[in-house]
């Protein structure tokens, strides 16, 4: 008999065995083996992460899982800078394309500045709000 066991809280060594699991059938089943994780980030004077950025670059693609500025920081360009150290990244890695989503409530003018392209909604995620996904065409040039 199989036992499930579902645990709410952190799960991160769960949630990483799982992504490693998965990226491995990816990368067997598309021939893209160059996965790899990224991170940026802005400190302040003591070494408090300020600002940062998290995500991947895996098949051609750019993926940003997280950009976070603290707010007494917000509308200084910091995010912007962050997204455009991602995209450099991404370009020397031979990426062609940048892929990310951001709530109705977060920060979608911001993407839409920056080139981003809304492609997709989900609406009520979460409930009185929306997910918005969003690409952008990387050139090299």
């Amino acid at each position: 008999m199989t036992r499930i066991t579902l645990r709410t809280g952190d799960a991160l060594e769960v949630e990483n065995f799982l992504a490693q699991r998965i990226h491995e059938y990816n990368a067997t089943t598309t021939g893209y083996h160059d996965g790899e994780s990224f991170c940026a980030t802005q400190r302040d004077e003591s070494g408090v992460i300020d600002a940062g950025i998290s995500g991947y670059t895996w098949g051609g693609c750019c993926y940003v899982t997280y950009l976070w500025v603290a707010e007494r920081l917000r509308g200084r360009g910091i995010g912007t800078e962050l997204l455009c150290a991602v995209e450099h990244h991404a370009l020397a890695k031979g990426c062609c394309l940048a892929l990310l989503a951001s709530h109705s409530f977060q920060a979608p003018a911001f993407y839409v500045r920056r080139g981003y392209e809304p492609v997709a909604q989900i609406e009520n995620h979460p409930v009185g709000h929306a997910n918005i996904f969003y690409v952008k065409r990387l050139d090299a040039s």
